[in-house]
């Protein structure tokens, strides 16, 4: 069950649940605000509400807003880097490989709640705390890329991070807006053009051992 999923089954006033429970309940009624309202138009009042618990209750979990924009955006980070490295390891075809790390980000980008929206589109990048996050994320993911490819093309570290960037760059820049724009071309087909584009680039270097 999701955070938004336990927000919804616990909502009514009066229900006692696990500290653990209602964390997440909370989480998932902050994670709502936030994606439709943005962080500075949210108020605390405005989650407290739509989890259906006191503001005392809130704050006994989180001292502040902040803290649980960030508690959000931790979680959400770690879920983008998990799915980036589960593509990445899910098989030994460079191809594949390819298409499995491009279609992380579309399915991330498409998750029920737009979580998304925290990591990429976040209106509060200013603060240092959102900012680190967003940009460590954006550098694990890129370094998870780069280890394959400088493992596979032999090329240096440097050279395999900035394609490795640009992998990454691409594919969330394109889900979102194919998100955004209501496409009607589907994510299967999205996925595959995307992947064929990059593959032409990425294939053009020769295995690791191999002569060009």
């Amino acid at each position: 069950m999701t955070a938004i999923e336990q927000t919804e089954a616990a909502r009514p006033r009066g229900t006692r649940l696990p500290r653990r429970a209602r964390r997440n309940q909370l989480l998932g009624a902050a994670q709502e605000v936030f994606v439709a309202q943005g962080y500075h138009a949210a108020a605390m009042d405005d989650i407290a509400e739509r989890a259906g618990v006191s503001k005392p209750v809130l704050y006994q979990h989180f001292p502040g807003k902040l803290d649980l924009y960030l508690a959000l955006l931790d979680q959400h980070c770690e879920a983008l880097l998990l799915a980036v490295r589960t593509a990445l390891a899910s098989t030994t075809d460079n191809k594949l490989r390819v298409a499995a790390t491009m279609d992380a980000y579309f399915a991330y980008v498409e998750e029920e709640g737009g979580a998304f929206r925290l990591v990429f589109e976040s209106d509060l990048t200013n603060e240092p705390a959102v900012r680190e996050r967003v940009d460590r994320v954006s550098l694990q993911c890129a370094e998870a890329i780069s280890d394959v490819i400088a493992e596979d093309t032999g090329l240096s570290k440097d050279e395999s991070m900035l394609l490795a960037v640009g992998l990454g760059g691409v594919s969330q820049v394109v889900a979102r807006y194919w998100l955004s724009s209501e496409s009607p071309v589907a994510r299967d087909t999205a996925v595959g053009l995307l992947t064929s584009l990059a593959w032409r680039g990425i294939a053009g270097f020769p295995l690791h051992g191999t002569e060009s």
